[in-house]
């Protein structure tokens, strides 16, 4: 299609009832796209079994437009957006359950508490009882959080902790006395929970939780540092959902828009584009770059309408050959018949310039009256059956 179109289909882009928005919007700030994303979430769901480790952790859609619920993040990108809480698989990446923040909605159905307990315990219920582990970051992690996981959805959880949690000891958060005692540790334990402090640093302390190590173990792969193996398996499941960002930002589809219900599909778009190429992967064992498949999805999804659209005789032959070379056809075009047009015999001399509209069944080739050669019915029938 030409830009022009492209512009104009993109601005009339809508992923609801308008004639109904302004009634739902009483009730829910995400009513111009609630339909679509939630369908895209359960699609999600229904399409893929998550492996034993998970991350939750959020994203930030770049947006600065008007919208009620924009958040800045300093430590993002993009600093100014929509923020998008996920839980992705740790290991592929696959995004599995995704919520976004509306902010304080209106007292009704869509109205639920923001604090990173409760969002937490939305993101794990399609998993909950599985005996699988979640890891997130310290804006989420808390002890109650992490003894619900266990108690209640039967989810083991690790994660770094803040400074200012009062059930903390002293002894964990002081490095005065422990200076000296630079790649230390001091752990912590309780019947199903264990703490840590580790000491990367002088005057610096990194404490951790876990209801999934119940032991001091010290990984013995990371040297003179002898960081805790709880520290270490932190660090590799914390980055799920980190490179999604990075997935997502590599083959980016979205645009700039005043609209925040469409940086919302493009992302849709952007994630739904990761996750097949995931599923792809884990059915066929395929080595399959993720730009080839992107390609080839693309063309797979577009194929049906440029088949029929190369057979409209009023399109330029240009953008015909372009559809043709697209689908993997001969750039070769086969001339296309317009009743009433009248071209020059192909068989003809130059010089006689003879116009007809008669076409060959077989080669399409103009053909005056003088090279026609006429057969009745049966006699076409039994042509066509020795030709097969």
């Amino acid at each position: 299609m030409s830009r022009q179109r492209f512009h104009f289909i993109q601005s009339c882009l809508r992923f609801d009832d308008k004639s109904t928005r302004e009634e739902r919007k009483l009730l829910d700030n995400l009513a111009p796209i609630r339909e679509i994303f939630e369908l895209f979430v359960e699609n999600c769901k229904k399409s893929y079994v998550l492996g034993e480790y998970v991350t939750i952790d959020e994203m930030l859609l770049a947006f600065r437009g008007r919208c009620k619920f924009r958040q800045y993040i300093p430590t993002k990108p993009a600093k100014y957006g929509i923020k998008v809480l996920a839980m992705v698989d740790a290991q592929n990446f696959y995004i599995f359950n995704l919520e976004i923040y509306a902010g304080k909605q209106p007292e009704g159905p869509f109205s639920v508490n923001n604090k990173s307990f409760d969002v937490v315990n939305r993101l794990v219920l399609p998993i909950s009882k599985t005996g699988r582990n979640v890891t997130f970051d310290n804006w989420f992690t808390s002890y109650e959080l992490v003894s619900h996981l266990l108690n209640e959805h039967k989810l083991t959880s690790v994660g770094t902790v803040r400074k200012n949690k009062r059930v903390l000891p002293n002894k964990f958060l002081k490095t005065s006395d422990r200076d000296a005692d630079v790649y230390s540790s001091k752990f912590g334990f309780q019947k199903d929970i264990t703490l840590v402090s580790y000491i990367p640093k002088k005057k610096k302390v990194v404490l951790l939780i876990s209801s999934l190590h119940h032991d001091a173990d010290i990984d013995e792969t990371t040297g003179e540092r002898k960081k805790p193996e709880i520290n270490t398996f932190y660090n590799s499941t914390k980055g799920g959902v980190d490179v999604v960002d990075e997935l997502s930002a590599t083959y980016d589809v979205s645009r700039n828009s005043k609209k925040w219900p469409l940086t919302v599909f493009y992302a849709i778009l952007n994630m739904a584009g990761i996750n097949a190429d995931i599923v792809f992967k884990c059915n066929t064992n395929s080595t399959q770059k993720r730009r080839n498949f992107i390609k080839t999805l693309g063309r797979m999804m577009v194929a049906e309408h440029m088949s029929a659209r190369k057979e409209i005789p009023q399109l330029s032959s240009q953008l015909r050959k372009r559809m043709r070379e697209f689908g993997g056809e001969s750039a070769q075009e086969t001339p296309v018949r317009v009743p009433g047009v009248r071209k020059r015999c192909q068989v003809c001399p130059y010089a006689r310039h003879r116009k007809t509209s008669n076409v060959c069944e077989d080669c399409h080739k103009y053909i005056c009256p003088e090279h026609t050669v006429s057969f009745c019915q049966e006699c076409a029938a039994i042509t066509d059956n020795n030709i097969e």
